[in-house]
């Protein structure tokens, strides 16, 4: 902090409480003092250290350098030859820069919260939803605003915790927390005291212009003499999607992960979560079919959950189009499906052939890891080259069936923003 040593004012939250929530052990600290539950994980500044966390942890975790924006160089590790690798080559591990590693919450709904403080008094902005479950990094996730299927209960205590933790850190101006909620039990991930990307997608939402309002409160003014700025839960949702660059970038997979891809992101706002969903979809350039042929392969974990997704794709008459073993689990559950071959079992026509010939409407791909992924990487990248509507998680496959359900029974409503705040510029 040499900048404060020197005697310079440094406007807004200060450079000790910035520390003090990215620091791992001063966070650890604070979670503690204040009675907040944070996955278990540690601190390693060589291999030996990680080996010894993760045994004493297990796997699967989440990797990472500190101090690092963008989930850059982050990455989720399975067993030890993954977390060799992840020390030996992605990061330099030495006291200067050591490496978190935390118990990875698979299957957790991650959540994020902007809030704005003056150092006393704390407002929420907006908690939102991640659509796709942990894992993603939360600049490429969808998000809901406000929560979609969280109850009330959770998203009450998700707002206490984050004023809790902005006034032990005195925040003056924007703080953004990130939780992860698993079988009910809500988890701290990370605590940024400083503005976040979804701050221009929460303003919009709201109908608060947040940057306005913290630098004001940076500039010394009190939450209370800021006329605008109130806990608002709207009347709508708007719901956040990514925009990615992967038509530019041939040899990047389109898989997302804990380091983030995006490039940008749209919004769609409605009074209904599946109309919103679609529209945010348009937005991002992506236009979804009423009818046609939909390819279905997901990885063997998310079978069972997407043979309901799929029969209600059936029942709105698309036909499904599936590789071996999916399509065998589709007729066991009654329907039917046209069997194609994987490019890697040599037969001709394939899926490829299928989407080149513009037969595919509609992708819906989990993708396995390790090899698998890799093999079924030509189908995505022929997705997008296609410009086939794809979707590689089940969180995300179920958003999209109910969007199109929704396109399905009517038009469309639009309402400017003005209209949606009720007045609010």
């Amino acid at each position: 902090m040499p900048l404060q040593a020197a005697g310079a004012p440094i406007l807004g939250t200060s450079p000790d409480a910035i520390d003090r929530a990215e620091d791992r052990q001063r966070f650890s600290a604070l979670l503690t003092e204040l009675g907040l539950t944070q996955a278990a994980g540690a601190t390693a500044r060589s291999l030996e250290e990680a080996q010894a966390i993760a045994a004493a942890i297990g796997y699967p975790l989440l990797v990472r350098p500190s101090y690092v924006l963008g989930g850059r160089a982050m990455q989720i590790v399975h067993d030890e030859e993954d977390l060799r690798t992840y020390m030996r080559e992605a990061v330099r591990v030495s006291p200067e820069h050591p490496i978190l590693i935390d118990k990875f919450l698979e299957d957790a709904i991650e959540i994020d919260v902007d809030a704005v403080g003056d150092g006393e008094r704390v407002v929420v902005a907006g908690v939102m939803e991640h659509i796709e479950k942990a894992g993603v990094h939360s600049g490429d996730a969808a998000c809901a605003l406000p929560p979609y299927s969280l109850g009330d209960d959770q998203v009450r205590m998700l707002r206490a915790q984050t004023k809790a933790l902005a006034r032990a850190l005195e925040v003056v101006g924007l703080i953004n927390v990130q939780f992860a909620v698993r079988n009910d039990v809500i988890y701290v991930l990370e605590v940024n005291p400083r503005a976040s990307r979804t701050v221009p997608f929460v303003s919009k939402a709201i109908g608060i212009p947040l940057a306005k309002v913290a630098t004001r409160a940076m500039l010394g003014h009190s939450i209370a003499s800021i006329a605008a700025v109130e806990e608002r839960e709207p009347g709508h949702i708007a719901v956040k999607e990514s925009v990615f660059p992967f038509i530019k970038f041939p040899g990047v997979d389109a898989v997302l992960g804990p380091e983030m891809k995006s490039t940008g992101e749209v919004m769609g706002i409605d009074r209904d979560f599946r109309k919103a969903y679609l529209k945010s979809q348009l937005a991002a350039g992506s236009t979804l079919p009423t009818s046609g042929k939909v390819f279905v392969t997901v990885k063997n974990r998310d079978k069972r959950v997407v043979m309901t997704l799929a029969k209600r794709l059936a029942e709105m008459g698309f036909a499904l189009v599936a590789t071996t073993g999916t399509a065998r689990v589709l007729e066991r559950h009654g329907m039917a499906v046209e069997v194609i071959h994987k490019v890697a079992e040599g037969y001709r026509p394939n899926i490829i052939d299928l989407m080149k010939r513009g037969e595919i409407a509609l992708v819906f791909n989990t993708p396995e890891d390790g090899r698998a992924r890799k093999d079924s990487a030509v189908i995505r990248r022929t997705a997008i080259i296609q410009q086939i509507p794809y979707y590689l998680t089940v969180d995300g496959i179920q958003a999209a069936i109910g969007a199109i359900e929704a396109l399905l029974k009517g038009e469309l409503g639009v309402l400017s923003l003005q209209e949606y705040h009720g007045g609010a510029a």
